[in-house]
């Protein structure tokens, strides 16, 4: 004879497999889970894009010319429907968070190095229209000469702090000097980067040379002969933040647009 209790268990067994088997397939229960389905094409895409992103930001990927063609309408996505964003302002707190603890020492020598395209004014609406293609100097340099660059918003903010307490901010852009000197620097004060200590841009010597390279020769003059101490370093490429005296602390902003040696 079977107890009371123990009816009352078989009776929330059934219950619970009926939850689980509620149709017959050929004469076999069928578990009512959703089927397995084979993710969709985009989103196979997706996911392979985000892992090619996660190379670029990690430097991992090196040397590439062009957004894969599969990833063209990933990176388009990325940068205007909000993640960009995010990850922008993720940055910038951890710089806010370093920038909390320091201070500019009284001597006028503590200084900041910031990047300019796009780190200081960004380029999207450029290489959006080219599909993220390969890099064409005279296309950019006609689009940089408009002075249309737009500033963005969390980096001018950070300029506003770093100037506020006493630092040295110096911009150094890869940008020709001979041709994009002057509107570079109408377009920067147009967006509100003004009162910077120095503007520097590659000069008819360093053309040819890398990013790197050029960046490093420009902060080792910063610190050996004028005697500045760069207490941060702010850029979209990993140019900007290796070589010669980077700095105390290196910051990237995201950029899966393009890849500048």
């Amino acid at each position: 004879m079977v107890s009371r209790a123990n009816k009352l268990a078989l009776w929330r067994l059934a219950v619970v497999l009926l939850a689980h088997f509620v149709a017959l397939d050929g004469g076999v229960a069928v578990a009512a889970a959703k089927p397995c389905r084979s993710p969709s094409s985009a989103s196979v895409d997706d996911a392979g894009c985000l892992s090619w992103r996660v190379m670029v930001e990690a430097n991992n990927a090196r040397g590439w010319r062009t957004v894969p063609a599969p990833c063209v309408g990933y990176v388009t996505s990325y940068m205007t429907l909000g993640q960009y964003k995010r990850d922008l302002n993720s940055v910038m707190d951890q710089i806010a968070a370093y920038v909390d603890i320091i201070d500019a020492d009284a001597d006028g020598l503590d200084a900041w190095v910031l990047d300019i395209d796009d780190t200081c004014l960004s380029n999207l609406l450029y290489y959006e229209s080219k599909q993220f293609g390969a890099y064409d100097p005279s296309a950019f340099k006609m689009w940089a000469s408009k002075g249309a660059c737009p500033g963005i918003r969390p980096v001018l903010e950070l300029y506003d702090t770093l100037q506020y307490k006493g630092f040295k901010v110096f911009l150094l852009s890869g940008r020709d000097q001979e041709t994009l000197a002057t509107c570079t620097s109408q377009n920067l004060e147009s967006e509100g980067f003004s009162g910077y200590e120095r503007l520097i841009m590659r000069s008819p010597e360093y053309r040819g040379q890398s990013s790197s390279m050029f960046k490093s020769a420009m902060r080792k003059r910063l610190v050996e002969e004028d005697g500045y101490r760069i207490r941060g370093n702010v850029g979209d490429q990993w140019s900007d933040l290796q070589g010669d005296f980077v700095g105390d602390r290196v910051f990237k902003i995201p950029n899966p647009m393009y890849y500048v040696p």
